[in-house]
């Protein structure tokens, strides 16, 4: 249980640091931080979490890695249903603090977008459904690669959070514009339910790509990095 523990609040750390970053601080006037703060926080919010629990649970934190460990040989499959409920909830709590937040400033519409990925007239940039697709199955395989080669026992030791946070942060400053960057289907549920609209109709796209990206990434780490761990 204190590994699901950690679980959720590794994840609710996650969202509510970077999905608040793009909600609360992206565009504020005249001092918002934009996109590149916005890529900042989301690696940061990994990298801390990693430091306070990735000797607790691993720090996953996300749907996507706990398959991609899984299918890389690195976790048990009879804790990655309990992992990803742990993820999601998090992630909707921090959601509802993040709304709740949010909703103090006059106009507040989180339909309007509220951080939620999509595609088409969803997408930050415009970009269809087959670029979101490719997007976010691609920025997921990379992800799983770093995670499982800067873990790896071969690896030097104590710089895995580093690395993840700053493989993040790249991922972010890619694919923003494209989708809002997703490569987390806990991320993405958590403000869809609450954006609702498009944010809640294309979010099957955020669960099904990262998902497919993490064990395509872990089939790679596992061809490139042969079986020893």
């Amino acid at each position: 249980m204190k590994q699901y523990g950690a679980e959720f609040f590794g994840t609710f750390w996650l969202v509510l640091g970077g999905c608040g970053s793009a909600v609360l601080a992206a565009a504020f006037p005249e001092v918002g931080i934009g996109l590149l703060g916005v890529s900042l926080a989301f690696g940061l919010t990994v990298l801390t979490m990693a430091f306070a629990i990735g000797h607790i649970s691993g720090c996953h934190l996300n749907p996507a890695v706990s398959v991609g460990l899984w299918a890389g040989g690195r976790f048990p499959s009879k804790q990655l249903l309990p992992y990803i409920v742990a993820q999601v909830l998090g992630a909707i709590v921090a959601g509802a603090v993040l709304f709740v937040i949010a909703s103090g400033k006059a106009g507040f519409d989180a339909s309007a977008g509220f951080a939620s990925n999509g595609y088409g007239e969803h997408s930050p940039g415009g970009y269809s459904f087959g670029s979101a697709l490719v997007c976010e199955i691609v920025m997921t395989m990379m992800f799983l690669v770093v995670i499982l080669g800067a873990t790896d026992k071969r690896a030097p030791q104590g710089f895995a959070p580093i690395a993840i946070g700053l493989c993040l942060t790249l991922i972010h400053l890619i694919s923003i514009p494209v989708t809002n960057t997703s490569v987390n289907p806990a991320r993405s549920t958590g403000v869809a339910v609450f954006a609702g609209g498009l944010a809640l109709s294309q979010l099957w796209l955020f669960w099904v790509a990262p998902i497919i990206g993490g064990v395509i990434g872990a089939g790679i780490y596992r061809f490139i990095g042969g079986s020893k761990d």
